[in-house]
């Protein structure tokens, strides 16, 4: 009985069909926040990156057809992780802008030293962005999020097919600017509670001026931390409006980064 032979096109076929998905798939996996963070074992994310990218090969478009072993081979590879956490990384910065703003406000509060060890990045951070940093994680599987952000990594094999060419100059720009997005989205959060704060130490001020025998330190860090942690309180009233525009801005730049260049 002749044993059937596997010719080269038909390796070329199975690696552009499910190598490289799987490739920008697990970019991504990798790159956005909790799946591709430590707190997430490897074989789970192992596991997720297979089954979508057996799921959604036999629906893109075809594929390049390259050398096996060959440099254009390896360009299409990395361009494809490269455009996977690119994406994958547009999330985690919007994860990042919270704990910014917490470890913004834990300065403030006198409350830099109360560190802890975030699971999911294995760095030490304030406790007060570690619950903005769970909270969040909270509500980003709570709006499905998550879903979306699979939805557009779908879409990008359609605006970005598979090939030598991946994400333009303009989109790592844009990708670059995220930097700024941070920063600034960050002092939003924490710019009422920082304001409030600068008035309490203005007043704790005008107190030593006029009572200059009383220790300024020693009352007015429990004053200034008991009052921090209730403009919290009050402040998270906006927490949700914020986090809904901070997502959606989020999510408008993953698809403005999908776009055909």
């Amino acid at each position: 009985m002749p044993v059937e032979q596997i010719t080269e096109a038909q390796i070329l076929e199975f690696v552009g069909r499910y190598i490289w998905p799987l490739v920008r798939i697990g970019g991504m996996f990798m790159a956005m926040p909790l799946i591709g963070s430590r707190v997430m074992p490897a074989r789970i994310r192992m596991a997720l990156t297979f089954t979508l990218a057996v799921i959604v090969s036999p629906l893109l478009p075809p594929m390049p057809k390259v050398e096996l072993l060959s440099l254009t081979m390896m360009s299409v590879t990395v361009q494809q992780l490269l455009i996977g956490v690119a994406m994958g990384f547009s999330l985690q910065v919007f994860m990042q802008i919270f704990i910014l703003a917490g470890q913004v406000i834990a300065g403030k509060l006198g409350l830099g030293f109360a560190a802890m060890n975030d699971p999911s990045t294995g760095v030490s951070v304030p406790v007060i962005s570690q619950f903005y940093s769970i909270t969040v994680t909270l509500l980003f599987f709570a709006v499905d999020a998550h879903l979306v952000a699979i939805e557009a990594l779908v879409a990008s094999f359609y605006t970005i097919p598979i090939a030598t060419t991946g994400l333009d100059r303009q989109a790592l720009l844009m990708v670059v600017g995220l930097g700024s997005w941070m920063f600034s989205s960050a002092t939003i959060i924490a710019l009422p509670l920082l304001t409030a704060l600068l008035v309490v130490n203005l007043a704790f001020g005008v107190m030593s001026r006029a009572a200059p025998q009383m220790n300024v330190f020693a009352v007015g860090f429990p004053i200034t931390l008991v009052f921090g942690l209730f403009l919290m309180w009050v402040s998270l009233v906006s927490f949700l409006p914020n986090f809904n525009t901070f997502m959606d801005e989020a999510l408008q730049f993953l698809q403005n980064l999908v776009q055909n260049p």
